[in-house]
């Protein structure tokens, strides 16, 4: 396909495809889609090799937030069953964040509900990041405590942070549709504070929404713009008591063309499978990961992931390699500010955008003994609310 082979010397050669192929990425059909696994597969083993980063998520602050953001379990109102909590002391979450770097992780993402912190929660998050870098050697840590205020971003940096998440989410013109609290011009704002301060800059998107291909261009462009080092690809949990819980507009084979377009957008850039991988690739994790080279080990924030052992054993299975402390994560033209290794959180609970769009269900190939596809609805059953990890007194999932 002339498609491909135009985007894997452009991956090659770190050039920014046209808007045109990158739609026409997500348009390919599923009888072409092992081609641009393939294909897009060729760009990544360019700039990572095998190697797949672990990323641990400690949610330090669960619930609790005054935002409306509609993807989110943690919104403002919302009634959905999960842990609520006030900041972990820092012995609490580094406690938390070493089960995790026990699991393979190389990379702690603090994360803390809220529309953005108070100089004294930076204090707090600044004494978790001291803390967690003295009891773990090597330890990178990524902090996402929503939008950032003058000189917080410089704070965070000085003591030890080497990241900054913040995602963007969806594109400019639909990200109204979602929130209300706050603006797209906020987020960016954010990221660009982080940047500014020498933290390495994480930010995603997320995809499920029913939003249109034309969206999901736009934010992956903008990212590039702006030039991420990491960019956590997130698919929608439709929690039960958020306004989308509905939203289940997602195939494992939608996933892979999502994920192969921003690897052809973000040659050389860290992209990691976030939030909802399990929910939406199911058996097709494995291959994802020739498109990503970031994934995050065992739980999220608010919902349950798949087990640490298992995703450690498909990476094994799949032929990658758990990249190591002693690995830089970026290629060696983009080490440059933060840490200069890559950025590693997910989100606050992001879990995605836009306006609801008429999609068919997911088709499955014919059961034995059955006439036609057998038609498969929304995977309510792999939604699970978190109850174990940071939070409470149960072993974190790592």
């Amino acid at each position: 396909m002339d498609l491909l082979n135009t985007l894997v010397d452009k991956g090659l050669r770190r050039e920014l495809p046209s808007r045109d192929e990158a739609l026409a990425v997500l348009a390919t059909s599923d009888e072409d889609l092992l081609d641009v696994v393939a294909a897009a597969g060729k760009v990544r083993r360019h700039w990572f090799g095998r190697r797949v980063k672990l990323n641990y998520l400690v949610n330090l602050k669960s619930g609790l937030c005054p935002e409306d953001c509609s993807y989110c379990s943690q919104r403002l109102g919302a009634e959905t069953g999960i842990l609520k909590y006030t900041w972990l002391k820092p012995d609490e979450a580094s406690k938390a964040a070493a089960a995790g770097l026990a699991g393979g992780a190389k990379r702690v993402c603090l994360v803390a509900s809220g529309r953005g912190p108070t100089d004294r929660d930076v204090d707090r998050v600044s004494a978790t990041i001291k803390t967690i870098k003295e009891q773990n050697e090597g330890v990178e840590v990524c902090a996402c405590l929503g939008l950032l205020s003058d000189g917080q971003a410089e704070r965070l940096r000085g003591a030890g942070a080497d990241a900054y998440n913040h995602n963007l989410n969806t594109s400019e013109a639909t990200y109204g549709d979602i929130t209300k609290t706050h603006t797209y011009a906020d987020r960016v704002d954010t990221v660009q504070k982080a940047h500014a301060a020498g933290l390495s800059a994480c930010s995603g998107l997320i995809s499920g929404m029913g939003e249109t291909d034309q969206d999901l261009v736009d934010v992956v462009f903008a990212l590039r713009e702006l030039d991420a080092d990491s960019v956590p690809v997130n698919f929608l949990i439709p929690f039960e008591g958020t306004p989308l819980a509905k939203e289940w507009n997602l195939t494992p084979q939608r996933c892979l063309r999502i994920l192969a377009m921003v690897r052809f957008v973000c040659p050389d850039i860290e992209v990691r499978i976030a939030g909802g991988r399990e929910l939406h690739l199911r058996t097709l994790q494995p291959l994802a990961l020739h498109l990503a080279n970031s994934i995050f080990l065992g739980d999220y924030l608010t919902s349950e992931g798949q087990a640490g052992k298992a995703d450690l054993e498909m990476i094994a299975d799949a032929g990658f390699e758990v990249e190591t402390t002693d690995q830089v994560t970026l290629p060696e033209h983009r080490r440059g500010g933060g840490c200069g290794s890559v950025c590693g959180s997910q989100e606050n609970a992001d879990t995605c955008h836009t306006a609801p769009a008429e999609t068919a269900p997911a088709a499955v190939e014919p059961a034995a003994g059955t006439e036609g596809p057998v038609v498969q609805g929304p995977r309510t059953d792999l939604v699970a609310v978190r109850r174990r990890g940071a939070g409470t007194d149960v072993a974190p999932n790592a």
